[in-house]
């Protein structure tokens, strides 16, 4: 029987979930934008930055992950956390050349300064955000589901994504990103608001009923994913996370350039109005796809997200006319977000009860670790030789090309063929577990007649 979702968790769900992504589509989509225009980044400064945020984000995950478990409390890491993440996103208002110049005045680079000091402040940020979302967020969500009704609040969190990003094209419609006192703006709001839903959840979260503090080390269970006994004992688990790093890399490939392949290779000056119908139209596909979850398992769910990632970075590869950019983001969009959301929802299951905590850092891991440190410098790699144009103050800016979707289709590809395997030991272990009820049944049928006869 299904566990119906109350209105209060629905409510925090949603607004926590949101608000969280608005602040990593920021972090995700546009601090590459900030950097490249502020201090005129190449691709390997993006890729430093996006590999040095997901270092952070895993071994935030894994440390506050299994202090939560500890303490057996998720509301006071959200909340808490939410606040210091507000916080820290404010510090990036400072971060303009003439500050810095002003600050360090015998610099002989301010831009390089620059570089320097949004690298560090994104790793100060990030690891605010992923104690707060990260981990007791998402920890908080498998507590507070089931197995009737993941797939249906996955497929909220999932669909947050989008919307975030439609939120935040809207939103940036408004400032001309050239200018630094945009990007000053830009950081005061959401900042500020970041800080006003961690105060706000004070009064909408309420801690799971089951206890999830855990008896031992507290550093003992920052390890314990990691245990040989215990990855043996959760293999398809693993296996699970191992295809979702994969997917992850196939993301990552593309998804740090794509607002400047929009901008600066295809010159779509209008790109959030193009973009924004194929936000909306994945975002309710996402909703949706949540459901075909609960009903259909992973293995005849996953395949089809594959299916569609896969058309879009084709559609994006080999077309530049605004329709079939339009069209080749909408599958590509789509893909990218039912793909969280079963990923999301069949690690959850796997997890063990209980210890939600403790495996949410190793979720970061595949989702994040892995693809944000191989993912970005693929694409340096790819975008080695791509073509550069001279600015106006004598510096020069790389123009990200269409070379990246055929690398993350690639990708893609090799994580359907490794989810083949995947399918073979979930079968297996479904086989096990289906012979185990059987002998466990039959053996308490021959203890009843045995009664029985005595």
């Amino acid at each position: 029987m299904k566990t119906k979702l109350s209105g209060k968790f629905l409510t925090a769900l949603i607004i926590f979930s949101l608000i969280g992504q608005v602040a990593w589509v920021v972090e995700n989509m546009y601090f590459n934008v900030f950097i490249y225009k502020a201090f005129n980044a190449s691709a390997s400064d993006i890729s430093l930055m996006v590999s040095a945020s997901s270092i952070a984000a895993a071994v935030t995950t894994l440390i506050i992950g299994a202090l939560s478990d500890k303490v057996g409390k998720r509301k006071i890491f959200i909340c808490g956390g939410y606040i210091a993440w507000g916080i820290s996103i404010l510090s990036f208002a400072l971060l303009r050349v003439d500050i810095i110049s002003a600050i360090f005045p015998k610099a002989a680079s301010a831009a390089a300064i620059g570089v320097s000091l949004t690298v560090i402040l994104d790793c100060v940020m990030t690891f605010f955000g992923s104690s707060a979302n990260d981990a007791a967020f998402n920890a908080w969500l498998t507590d507070s589901t089931d197995k009737t009704n993941r797939g249906a609040a996955e497929g909220i969190n999932a669909m947050m994504p989008l919307v975030a990003i439609l939120v935040v094209f809207g939103g940036f419609m408004a400032f001309d990103l050239d200018l630094p006192e945009s990007w000053t703006a830009i950081f005061i709001i959401i900042g500020s608001v970041v800080i006003l839903i961690g105060v706000l959840g004070i009064f909408l979260i309420d801690d799971p009923a089951v206890k999830v503090s855990e008896n031992g080390k507290y550093f003992a269970n920052i390890i314990y994913g990691f245990k040989p006994t215990v990855i043996k004992q959760n293999y398809v688990l693993y296996l699970c996370l191992a295809a979702f790093a994969i997917f992850g890399i196939s993301i990552q490939i593309f998804m740090p350039y794509l607002i400047l392949y929009y901008t600066e290779a295809l010159k779509m000056s209008n790109y959030v109005l193009i973009m924004a119908p194929a936000v909306i139209l994945a975002s309710v596909a996402t909703f949706f796809y949540g459901r075909l979850y609960d009903k259909f398992k992973f293995e005849k769910s996953v395949m089809p997200t594959i299916a569609m990632l896969v058309l879009g970075y084709i559609l994006l590869f080999f077309f530049t006319h605004t329709a079939m950019v339009f069209i080749g983001s909408l599958f590509m969009m789509s893909g990218y977000l039912t793909g969280m959301a079963i990923f999301g929802a069949v690690i959850r299951d796997y997890t063990p009860p209980k210890k939600s905590g403790m495996f949410q850092g190793l979720r970061i891991v595949g989702q994040v670790l892995i693809p944000g440190i191989i993912g970005p410098w693929i694409a340096a790699l790819v975008l080695k030789n791509a073509e550069k144009v001279t600015n106006d103050d004598g510096t020069q800016s790389f123009i990200p090309n269409r070379n990246v979707f055929l690398a993350a289709l690639i990708a893609a590809v090799v994580c359907a063929a490794f989810l083949i395997l995947v399918f073979h030991f979930m079968k297996r272990e479904k086989e096990k577990l289906k012979l185990l009820e059987n002998t466990q049944q039959n053996a308490a049928e021959i203890g009843s007649t045995k009664m029985v006869n005595d």
